[in-house]
């Protein structure tokens, strides 16, 4: 641990101390690294800039994660700023660097930060990176939760929703609880928090049951409707079994009889299809 902690303190020193690039010097290794591949070309630019990847990442300290994991995450937007430079613009290194440099340790932070996902918009990073110093200068007299007006205050500042703003200070509010951590310390005690969730979904035997008896009640209505002639079967279909379900009168004239012959003939189809149900099942009369 002590020589990990003194190779950090080498490097942030070696960081601190490497010269600074003229803007001549800096376009003469962007292009010789841009055209060649020149490896010394690139790590002379990129060692010019790691103070820049430690000023940047410095400001992200306070989300829990360690300073030398979001320096790495910063030297990589540094790589990725080098490689998409162009020498040719009329921009410092420095001022393309920080945004890819900044991107690279936000990203890792929403990815790292908690186990569930957040920021996966422009809008709700903004909100995440923006809430706690939209917070602290909004508050009024110390408040440990914020208002109402506050969190409208906030949704239009960044142009999200109040309920984005609440869901967001809640998350930052609380911390990742495991399922598997027990309800209360003591001796003796093993519940979880996983035994106190209720599953709304139907037990498995359950929902084998159900699908049995949806087979069972199509079968016999399968069965049922063999007892129909052709006639029948068609204004049934389509007056009881189509989702579209055709009128008295469409029904008619597409049969060629006027639609109180077709009224007639779906009670006797309905009354013929009672008749089979009961006969292959008795107890179903009971039900009407």
């Amino acid at each position: 641990m002590t020589d990990l902690a003194g190779l950090q303190r080498s490097f942030l020193r070696a960081a601190m101390n490497a010269p600074y690039l003229e803007r001549e010097e800096e376009r003469q290794l962007a292009v010789l690294w841009r055209d060649k591949k020149d490896q010394a070309a690139l790590h002379k630019l990129t060692s010019a800039h790691m103070r820049l990847v430690i000023a940047i990442a410095s400001r992200f300290r306070n989300y829990g994660l360690s300073m030398p994991d979001l320096i790495q995450e910063g030297h990589v937007g540094l790589l990725e700023a080098a490689a998409r430079f162009e020498p040719d613009r009329d921009v410092r290194f420095s001022t393309y660097a920080t945004w890819w440099i900044r991107a690279s340790v936000q990203d890792y932070i929403l990815r790292n930060w908690s186990i569930v996902r957040g920021g996966t918009s422009s809008a709700q990073k903004a909100l995440f990176f923006n809430l706690r110093r939209l917070r602290a200068k909004l508050s009024r007299g110390g408040e440990e939760r914020m208002s109402d007006a506050i969190y409208g205050e906030i949704a239009e500042a960044i142009g999200v929703s109040k309920a984005d703003v609440a869901t967001m200070d809640v998350r930052l509010s609380g911390y990742d609880a495991s399922l598997n951590a027990p309800i209360a310390e003591g001796e003796g005690d093993s519940a979880e928090r996983m035994d106190f969730l209720v599953d709304g979904a139907s037990l498995p035997d359950e929902t084998v049951s159900e699908v049995i008896d949806a087979e069972r009640r199509a079968r016999w209505l399968r069965g049922a409707l063999s007892h129909l002639n052709e006639r029948e079967l068609r204004i049934l279909q389509e007056r009881r079994l189509s989702e579209d379900q055709a009128t008295l009168d469409a029904l008619g004239v597409r049969l060629g009889i006027s639609k109180e012959r077709v009224r007639q003939i779906e009670s006797r189809a309905l009354e013929k299809l009672r008749k089979a149900l009961i006969d292959h099942r008795p107890d179903l009369a009971a039900g009407g």
